[in-house]
């Protein structure tokens, strides 16, 4: 008979990249997390101490175990290589610079265990200053909409509406994503050809073309350091970012748009990631 622990097992998988600020803390908060049975971090080439803070923990925590690639061959890439190496019934996707509490995850599986049918669910992110996260709660973007409207591209949040525990949305932030070991292996996992950013929202867009329900759980609040990995690299992020923007496009809405429809999302694209570039060096100067 299966046991009641080996149906509600949490892998939490951690993929980092020069995390040494905050992968210390994260994995203290996980060891400590109610129903976690095994962590997974899958490091992608970091050249700081991150390595070591992972190999301290899995010295003293059998639960901890890593997989140290020798490049960094994406996001998407290390979350499925951390799936594939553990066993329990839910993944819990975590950020190194996610500081989750004892109970959060643990409250996240309680929300999906009453939910009917297959779920996604995220949590409400906030700040060192506890301001919350837009980027918790997003409409899935249309980018031929934004073409004609181009401030809706920064106005894909979604109001936060505080009187449901679980409130419905597009999109969840990929700081924090649980969800059944079954539903992911459903969907076919992370798409491995997004390198960084976008991966969050593919994952969403499949997850509820598969019947699942996507929501935020407003009543779990946990602490987002943004951006550890990526400060030291911004044009590198940015330029994933972006080429992670038209894969979107190209694979769930080109098809529907004109040449010319699909050439403006192109050059929008493009353009915007041009000014970005611009801010970046003006801010190193």
């Amino acid at each position: 008979m299966t046991s009641s622990v080996e149906m509600s097992g949490i892998a939490a998988v951690v993929v980092t990249h020069e995390s040494a600020s905050s992968i210390d803390d994260c994995l203290m908060r996980l060891r400590v997390a109610h129903g976690v049975h095994e962590i997974r971090v899958v490091d992608n080439a970091s050249a700081d101490d991150t390595m070591e803070i992972v190999q301290r923990h899995a010295l003293q925590d059998a639960r901890v175990r890593f997989i140290a690639n020798p490049d960094n061959p994406g996001f998407a890439v290390g979350c499925n290589q951390g799936a594939r190496d553990t066993q329990a019934p839910w993944l819990a996707f975590v950020n190194p610079d996610l500081m989750v509490e004892a109970d959060t995850l643990s409250r996240l599986r309680a929300h999906a265990f009453g939910v009917a049918g297959n779920v996604l669910l995220g949590v409400d992110l906030v700040d060192e200053e506890g301001a919350r996260d837009a980027a918790a709660r997003r409409r899935e973007p249309v980018f031929a909409a934004m073409l004609h409207a181009p401030g809706a591209a920064s106005k894909l949040g979604v109001p936060i509406d505080d009187s449901l525990a679980l409130q419905p949305v597009d999109v969840i932030s990929g700081a924090l994503m649980l969800l059944s070991r079954a539903l992911f292996d459903g969907i076919g996992g992370f798409d491995e050809k997004y390198r960084l950013h976008a991966e969050d929202m593919d994952l969403c867009r499949r997850a509820r073309d598969a019947g699942a329900l996507v929501v935020v759980a407003n009543d779990i609040r946990v602490l987002h350091i943004r951006g550890v990995s990526s400060r030291a690299r911004p044009v590198f992020v940015e330029w994933h970012k972006h080429r992670g923007l038209w894969r979107y496009f190209r694979k769930f809405e080109a098809a529907q748009r004109g040449v010319l429809t699909q050439l403006g999302v192109f050059g929008a694209i493009w353009l915007h990631f041009g000014a970005v570039l611009a801010r970046v060096v003006l801010r190193r100067a």
